[in-house]
């Protein structure tokens, strides 16, 4: 029952993140291990500091979401 409890959560935690906009570092960090294994990876900081440019400043500086 436990392991069911803490897989709820944590499906939950990745739902509520993608509904936001928020990327998964450790998605990433897994990918570059994966796939890129002699690339350096970006700190976390640096990693949300991109994605939040890449969202909010795109397009020239508007906005890229929906409302």
């Amino acid at each position: 029952m436990r392991n069911l409890l803490s897989a709820i959560k944590k499906h939950r935690k990745q739902f509520v993140d993608l509904l936001v906009g928020v990327p998964n570092y450790e998605k990433y960090v897994e990918h570059m291990k994966t796939h890129h294994p002699g690339e350096p990876i970006k700190s976390r900081k640096q990693f949300f500091c991109e994605a939040q440019e890449a969202r909010y400043n795109g397009k020239g500086g508007k906005v890229s979401r929906c409302c």
